[in-house]
């Protein structure tokens, strides 16, 4: 199960932001939808099949709200703060990017 969380936005529309395991540091993802079930069906649909949301203990920062709306897609991802709060200094990536770097890890 991922920490996350999410936030829903005057418009109606909510971002939800998740921690995923991924490799040997975990990476956290951006998801931009109409509601929260249709954020965990974008992600299930793009492979991340044991993906569920319970709670709001991380939910998104209003730069990280920033970041997803100004994205065509409405889905990023970079990798996730370190355990003791220590953010990486690190751009946000289309979700394509992981993608591809997932097929290049994996034969």
């Amino acid at each position: 199960m991922a920490a996350g969380g999410f936030c829903k936005l005057p418009n109606g529309t909510v971002v939800v932001a998740l921690n995923l395991p991924y490799d040997t540091a975990g990476v956290r993802v951006l998801v931009h939808a109409q509601n929260r079930a249709r954020a965990l069906t974008r992600l299930r649909n793009l492979g991340f099949r044991a993906i569920y949301l319970r709670g709001n203990a991380a939910p998104p920062t209003p730069d990280e709200i920033t970041a997803v709306l100004h994205h065509p897609d409405g889905l990023i991802w970079r990798t996730a703060p370190a355990d003791n709060g220590v953010m990486v200094n690190e751009l946000w990536h289309p979700i394509r990017a992981l993608l591809r770097r997932s097929a290049v890890v994996q034969p």
